[in-house]
């Protein structure tokens, strides 16, 4: 059977972009049993209340929902685990000098598989005050009505 190519993007969390400024970003592997695995391939899978913690030097994932596979027997997997994730050294190092910050967490941002390993994309990341938000969509507001002047202005629209 040939080898599995690319990226397939299984969970996305789009508020976390919106709830937090993003300072790094990282790949991890992750440690899975086997129906976690064949419930991720059936694209099951839910980000929300997901964290990670740093616990005696390892990163571990809590919060992540990965449902029960359906055609699971009793070796079936507890939905909300804590599983650990895969980094260098060099990268946990880095991570763990951000987080000892004040204000500074660590948020999944997707799950996917890669080249046939479950990867997922986690986040340095600050939480952001209410108007922090305003702020940031005010901005996005404004650079996409720049963007549509600047394209009607080329049409010869205006």
């Amino acid at each position: 059977m040939p080898r599995e190519k690319g990226r397939t993007l299984v969970a996305q969390n789009k508020k976390a972009r919106h709830d937090y400024s993003i300072e790094d970003v990282y790949e991890a592997g992750m440690v899975l049993t086997g129906t976690e695995v064949k419930s991720l391939r059936a694209g099951r899978a839910s980000l929300t209340d997901g964290f990670a913690t740093l616990d005696d030097g390892e990163i571990w994932l809590r919060g992540v929902h990965i449902p029960e596979y359906t055609q699971g027997t009793w070796t079936n997997h507890e939905p909300r685990r804590a599983r650990k994730l895969l980094l260098h050294k060099e990268e946990l190092n880095r991570i763990a000098k951000k987080v000892h910050d004040t204000g500074i967490t660590l948020v999944p941002l997707a799950l996917y598989f890669k080249d046939g390993y479950a990867k997922v994309e986690i986040a340095v990341a600050r939480g952001r005050k209410s108007y922090d938000k305003r702020q940031a969509i005010a901005e996005r507001e404004s650079k996409r009505e720049a963007d549509r002047a600047v394209g009607r202005r080329s049409k010869g629209l205006e």
